[in-house]
């Protein structure tokens, strides 16, 4: 009988100052009004930062990636709040300018007015500037900006959207060029993420052709399903496209002797089998002392390992939890948690444990194991395994393969792949 190992290792945004309306300052400080992006609310502007990091902003509330609470955003962004008394943001996009090294890259954002340059979370010199200052033909009170690097455009530029109007900002000769996105709905925000475009309206959103507005495939699509980490709230949401196309990162994946891999995301566990075929469910069915949110995954031999104390399963129609568990990461692995991936290869007996950009190595026969051999990796990641094609790392929306183990120690950073494109067959 098999033996399933499973371990668990042991706002706000910028707060406008209103001073004509106090008790519009007070609703603003109120817990209460701090806004849950999982109850379908409409976001003002979405860009990312200098990492990639997706930044949704809603009134005065900044979140950051694809879960957590909202904060304030006057706490990473100081400036917005010292000099403007409004409750939102009107449309941001990070700059694409690589001819301009001294600005590609800068955080812009448009409030109501005025435009603020941003690098590295802190504000340019000279700003804010007038819309017509920096952005000529450009309307104010905007509604949404994306940026559209060359080749994706025919030069850098910016698009603007204020109702239906849609402008494209050349950046190279000032040009503005209004364009008719027909098969497009008016959009609230609008981003650029993974090479590809999505406009936002309300809490759907549709992906489209920056040159043309052409929307292609099953849109308008809910936001949540796919830019939040949401509890399944709509039955009428496919719950496998959600999974296998959503842009949050995986917490953890493995694969088996078998080649069937298994992938954990939040409450979801996803198993992609080796014909392809997709199956999704919430990780209690199956592991129901694990309930979410693994951290890490590795299978070693024939047993499954899920890393959150250590809880043994005994595999059968019912999985039942051994007697002498949970244990904890430090008496399994030797190392204190929480690690962020682990990974096994089938030509060795140890298990790979990733924290940080730190590795370590642990002997699984050994009767005490410890974590030697401590060494530095290419980056941090948030999930790893091994199969018979090397070694694959996950950080954030992509995947990296290294052909050997060794490769993960070089300086050469190999090829970038899309986690949902790639690794789970989505269209988009």
């Amino acid at each position: 009988m098999k033996l399933l190992l499973v371990l668990s290792l042991c706002l706000l945004a910028p707060l406008k100052r209103d001073t004509d309306n106090q008790k519009l300052l007070t609703k603003w400080r109120s817990p209460a009004a701090v806004p849950d992006r999982c109850q379908g609310i409409e976001m003002d502007a979405v860009t990312v930062n200098e990492d990639g990091i997706p930044y949704f902003f809603h009134s005065g509330f900044l979140f950051k990636g694809f879960h957590g609470a909202a904060e304030r955003a006057n706490e990473t962004f100081t400036e917005l709040d010292e000099h403007q008394h409004l409750g939102h943001v009107d449309a941001a996009f990070r700059l694409h300018y690589e001819d301009h090294p001294t600005e590609h890259n800068n955080i812009i954002f448009f409030l109501d007015t005025q435009i603020f340059s941003y690098y590295q979370h802190k504000l340019e010199g000279g700003y804010p500037k007038n819309i017509s200052e920096v952005y000529p033909g450009i309307p104010d009170h905007l509604d949404a900006a994306v940026e559209c690097p060359k080749p994706e455009c025919e030069e850098d530029s910016v698009i603007f959207f204020k109702g239906d109007e849609i402008f494209h900002f050349n950046f190279k000769t000032k040009a503005v060029e209004m364009k008719e996105f027909t098969s497009m709905p008016n959009c609230t925000s609008a981003f650029r993420f993974m090479e590809h475009y999505y406009c936002f309206h309300g809490h759907n959103f549709s992906k489209f052709d920056p040159k043309t507005g052409e929307v292609h495939g099953r849109y308008p699509k809910e936001a949540r399903d796919f830019f939040m980490r949401c509890s399944k709230f709509s039955d009428d949401s496919d719950h496998v496209e959600r999974e296998r196309c959503s842009r949050a990162h995986l917490d953890a994946i493995t694969a088996d002797n078998e080649g069937d891999m298994f992938a954990f995301r939040g409450q979801s566990f996803i198993c992609k089998e080796v014909n392809d075929t997709l199956k999704v469910e919430p990780i209690e069915l199956t592991f129901k002392e694990v309930k979410s949110d693994v951290d890490a995954a590795f299978t070693f031999k024939d047993d499954l390992y899920l890393v959150k104390h250590v809880f043994a399963y005994r595999v059968g129609e019912n999985h039942t939890l051994l007697d002498g568990y949970p244990k904890t990461v430090k008496e399994e692995l030797g190392i204190e948690g929480p690690i962020d991936s682990a990974f096994s290869c089938d030509e060795h007996q140890h298990v790979h444990v990733v924290k940080g950009q730190l590795m370590y190595d642990v002997d699984m026969a050994a009767s005490e194991r410890n974590a030697t051999n401590e060494r530095s990796i290419m980056f941090p990641s948030d999930a790893a395994m091994c199969g018979p094609r090397g070694v694959t790392l996950v950080k954030g929306n992509h995947f990296y393969h290294f052909d050997t183990l060794k490769l993960l120690f070089s300086r050469a950073v190999p090829e970038r792949h899309q986690v949902s494109l790639e690794l789970f067959g989505c269209d988009h």
